[in-house]
């Protein structure tokens, strides 16, 4: 949860500096934060989910051994 709220930042910052610059350019800075935002996400998800899996296989080795 923290890193979504660094994300959220990080795109915050990325449209206010954006906007400092010349107007040709700022399209393709708002782009590329948006991007950079949307694989950060991706990337937040995939580890969510190999955490979620962990999780998974620690509890079925757990519920195996309580078994025996």
């Amino acid at each position: 949860m923290k890193n979504i709220a660094r994300i959220y930042l990080a795109l915050a910052v990325a449209f206010a500096i954006s906007g400092c610059g010349d107007k040709q350019g700022s399209a393709d800075k708002a782009q590329e934060a948006q991007k950079a935002i949307q694989q950060g996400m991706q990337k937040e998800k995939a580890m969510m989910e190999g955490m979620q899996k962990g999780v998974e296989d620690i509890q079925k080795k757990m519920s195996e051994q309580q078994a025996k």
